[in-house]
């Protein structure tokens, strides 16, 4: 339970970060914007979509005319305007989750370098010198590659939620 303490946890942070190179840090704060827009997107379905469905049923209710051109062009603003707050933020999200490998695999070259830089060097091929390029070469990967996966998942799940939400509202407006 060591691992629990504040100081222990941010000492070993430290040192993973250090063995990981400045790319490591890079994936850290991506990771970290990546995971903001996540959960933004959780709590607006948690608790503000509900206001702007019925904000869209309560226009649309209040509306005499249900046939007219008139009245399809203003359901589809309506759609529209509820598609556009699902879709908030869900583009530089994805942009986040792609990007994350290719940090991962920017940290792999800079490692690699740093690996030919002690061998050029020392002239030779001693494990322990090159240890530390070879973190520097795997770490920034997997962290990449972890942070991708996590944000492709929940990208995935928050836009067929979207996808069903819009659906829901497009449904409530019916055409008389």
């Amino acid at each position: 339970m060591n691992w629990l303490n504040p100081a222990v946890a941010l000492d070993n942070l430290q040192q993973f970060l250090e063995m990981g190179g400045d790319v490591l840090l890079i994936i850290m704060f991506t990771t970290f914007f990546m995971w903001a827009f996540i959960l933004e997107r959780l709590a607006y379905y948690q608790f503000a979509h509900k206001k702007v469905a019925q904000r869209a049923y309560d226009i649309w209710g209040a509306r005499q005319d249900h046939k007219s051109w008139t009245a399809h062009v203003v359901r589809e603003q309506l759609i529209s305007e509820v598609r556009q707050k699902t879709e908030k933020h869900m583009l530089f999200v994805k942009t986040l989750v792609a990007i994350a490998p290719l940090l991962g695999l920017l940290g792999t070259v800079t490692g690699m370098i740093e690996v030919f830089d002690v061998m050029a060097a020392t002239g030779s091929s001693n494990v322990r010198s090159m240890s530390a390029g070879v973190s520097k070469a795997t770490i920034p990967t997997m962290a990449g590659m972890v942070a991708a996966l996590s944000g492709i998942i929940f990208t995935n799940r928050l836009e067929r939620r979207g996808l069903r939400e819009t659906q829901r509202v497009a449904d409530g407006l019916e055409l008389s």
